[in-house]
């Protein structure tokens, strides 16, 4: 077996993030970088994409249970615990651009800040950004969860709720655990509902995301709202 320091320097994952940036690597070069080393019989990079493989994608490794991730070759608790914090850094750095009293000023942080808030979530949650008149962020709010649909999301709630923070527009936000994002008729309901509702109180839904895996449908892109 080769090992990764006898690989050309131009196709060893950390010497091509140095040379060409992060993005230019695949999931499994990435991962190799966090793993630093393998394991006996696998390099670091193959050990990486059997990661990626048994857990079904990067999503999959980063959302297993500590038993789960340690119960893999080559993975123990001290890598655990620094997956746990690159992640929890990660998040943090994602939402600090959205905070209360700040003003949100593009839809690519706004997508961010939601995706980190909810892309690893294992079960449905519909949630909101309250914001002022000048969209400035009040509050995110987690209303409903579960298997969302027209039955359990509820209008008036979340109507109350805008009217006790004194919002003037929302951005509605659910995900879909599946990791595929693709707005379903159910999902375009419930929004026409909560359009109706807060259109009576004189408030905007500026736009309503789908956080999938990899990808997140906006309904305002799309010419839904």
């Amino acid at each position: 077996m080769t090992k990764l320091k006898d690989w050309p320097d131009q196709e060893r994952p950390r010497e091509k993030l140095l040379s060409q940036g992060a993005s230019i690597l695949s999931d499994a070069e990435l991962l190799a970088i966090f793993l630093r080393t393998g394991c006996k019989g696998l390099d670091v990079v193959s050990l990486a994409r059997q990661l990626i493989t048994e857990f079904g994608s990067l999503h999959g490794l980063f959302a297993a249970s500590e038993i789960e991730f340690c119960g893999k070759r080559g993975l123990g608790q001290a890598k655990y615990a620094q997956l746990q914090a690159v992640l929890e850094m990660s998040s943090r750095y994602l939402q600090e651009p959205i905070r209360k009293g700040k003003a949100l000023t593009s839809a690519a942080q706004t997508k961010a800040f939601l995706n980190a808030k909810m892309h690893h979530l294992p079960y449905e949650v519909f949630a909101a950004l309250l914001l002022d008149t000048q969209h400035r962020v009040i509050l995110f709010h987690e209303f409903f969860f579960g298997s969302i649909d027209s039955a359990t999301v509820h209008p008036r709630i979340i109507a109350q709720k805008v009217l006790a923070e004194n919002a003037a527009a929302i951005i509605l936000v659910h995900n879909h655990p599946s990791g595929d994002p693709t707005a379903s008729l159910a999902d375009k309901k419930i929004t026409e509902k909560i359009i109706a509702a807060m259109h009576l109180i004189d408030v905007r839904v500026l736009d309503h995301f789908i956080i999938g895996d990899k990808k997140c449908t906006s309904f305002a892109e799309n010419g839904w709202i």
